[in-house]
């Protein structure tokens, strides 16, 4: 939930050399606008669907918020608010159905983060292994999993349990001791915890040592500087690996492969050879810098991908339902990405910055102050619809294992590609062709050109800031000649 710096420059058996070789250019990183190029409202792409096939993109993922925070993630409450479990039961099942597998009839996002010391939070008697803080929870979330399909958690650490830290708590500190024995001791303990999630049936998929291991934060955290986090890593992701083998390991869930702690992992062959990807925290950043930024070259043949986003300042908005979505297609298509989360599925009602972090939201059974969401029941949940129709669409028309294919697209003057008007492309696991496009200009329509190579019918879908897939008119290819309204991400799929 912190704004790192700039980087420098599974299923683990598909993630293994998926990753790019080297996607970054040289241009300016942070271009919180489009360059001042003259104003264009035309382009021409050709898909190559044939033999341009690149990564295969796994699925997204969400964060579940399964216990309390405090009002602007200021603190830990004893109250309990937390989804699934303030939901009524009718309301949970439209919370899957319509959530998070987005309307299809079998799965939509794929993983579902779940933050170890922060909403999965309950200690057994010694303090140093985390069980459920309210009976049920575990449960609960393994229910959410079946029934919205799910393939498992990504489990990651906000804080390891309070016994082992250096201040007995949750909130802020480091471990209390790096010795050998006890970081030895600590990995039984989180290997522990993850036995206790799957054994109430909870799949586990991801597993990462620490969120944000740079910052001391007013709700759970624990630093590591770059030496200590390696000792750690080395000493767990072994024991995970041998307890949990399919688990995609990630490091290190803030600046990946760039930062200190990346580093160290890099330097050190035995850390190395028990990452299987490399995790960024870009939160709220303008969809340009996967253009203008290179996360991939110092890879080592590990993808990269973005494990967190949301908008830190509480806000949305419009211009960011088409941030967000060109988000997800940049960081898949200029750096190979495999996956992208969005941070939170639910947040209540009572937190300020539920707005900027949710793709919609919740009345626990404690909010009784009606002026905000006058009409939401308590236990029933609404759409945000600037954050989730940016995300529905990927989620819908994008099934697990799609593979992306290579598009040529048209650039400025300056070689660099257009930054307001997107593509990305993909076929479904059964073959069927895909594609999304987007107009991020608040004033102009911009109209694709599109060769599909394919002769075929395309059905469109639309989606926008106040738009949930808009049924549009089909069209027969193999080139399609498509007018996208201002602030429009659309989803062209061959039928049948």
């Amino acid at each position: 939930m912190h704004e790192p710096d700039p980087p420098r420059t599974s299923r683990r058996t598909l993630l293994k050399g998926t990753a790019a070789a080297g996607a970054g250019a040289a241009l300016s990183p942070y271009l919180l606008q489009s360059p001042a190029h003259a104003r264009i409202t035309t382009g021409d792409y050709t898909i190559r669907f044939d033999n341009g096939a690149r990564q295969t993109i796994l699925g997204l993922g969400f964060e579940i918020q399964s216990d309390s925070i405090g009002s602007s993630n200021d603190g830990l409450p004893d109250t309990v608010s937390a989804v699934p479990h303030d939901l009524t039961p009718d309301e949970r099942t439209r919370f899957y159905q319509q959530m998070l597998k987005a309307g299809r009839t079998d799965r939509g996002f794929r993983y579902c983060r779940l933050a170890l010391g922060l909403y999965h939070r309950g200690l057994d008697p010694s303090r140093k292994r985390m069980m459920d803080r309210y009976p049920g929870q575990s449960a609960l979330l393994a229910d959410m999993i079946d029934q919205a399909g799910i393939e498992g958690i990504s489990a990651e650490y906000w804080s390891p349990a309070p016994g082992w830290k250096s201040n007995g708590s949750y909130i802020k500190g480091t471990l209390a001791s790096f010795a050998a024995a006890d970081l030895d001791a600590l990995g039984d303990a989180m290997v522990a915890d993850l036995d206790y999630l799957s054994a109430a049936g909870v799949p586990i998929s991801m597993w990462g040592l620490q969120n944000e291991p740079s910052f001391a934060t007013s709700y759970s955290s624990c630093t590591y500087d770059a030496a200590q986090y390696l000792a750690a890593f080395k000493a767990v992701a072994p024991k995970i690996r041998a307890k949990y083998p399919h688990v995609m390991i990630h490091a290190n869930s803030l600046d990946g492969w760039s930062g200190a702690r990346g580093q160290a992992i890099k330097a050190d062959p035995t850390a190395l050879s028990y990452v299987d990807a490399w995790t960024y925290h870009r939160i709220g950043k303008d969809s340009n810098e996967q253009i203008a930024t290179d996360f991939t070259s110092g890879a080592v043949g590990r993808p990269v991908f973005n494990n967190e986003f949301e908008y830190l300042d509480e806000q949305t908005s419009d211009a960011r339902t088409l941030n967000t979505a060109q988000s997800i297609m940049n960081w898949m298509t200029f750096q190979d990405a495999p996956t992208w989360f969005w941070l939170h599925a639910l947040k209540p009602t009572t937190n300020s910055e539920s707005p900027g972090y949710s793709l919609g939201f919740w009345r626990p059974p404690h909010d009784t102050d009606f002026s905000r969401f006058p009409d939401l029941p308590v236990g029933h949940w609404t759409f945000n619809p600037r954050n989730w129709n940016a995300v529905a669409g990927f989620v819908k028309y994008m099934p697990w294992d799609s593979v992306r294919h290579h598009v040529e697209e048209p650039a400025h003057t300056d070689g660099s590609p257009y930054r307001d008007h997107r593509i990305m492309a993909w076929k479904t696991p059964a073959g069927k062709p895909v594609f999304a496009i987007t107009n991020r200009s608040t004033t102009t329509p911009f109209t694709y050109t599109v060769d599909t190579q394919t002769a075929a019918t395309f059905q469109g879908h639309r989606y926008g800031p106040s738009v949930n897939n808009r049924t549009l008119a089909s069209k027969e290819g193999p080139v399609l000649t498509l007018t996208v309204p201002p602030l429009s991400v659309e989803f062209w799929v061959r039928t049948p």
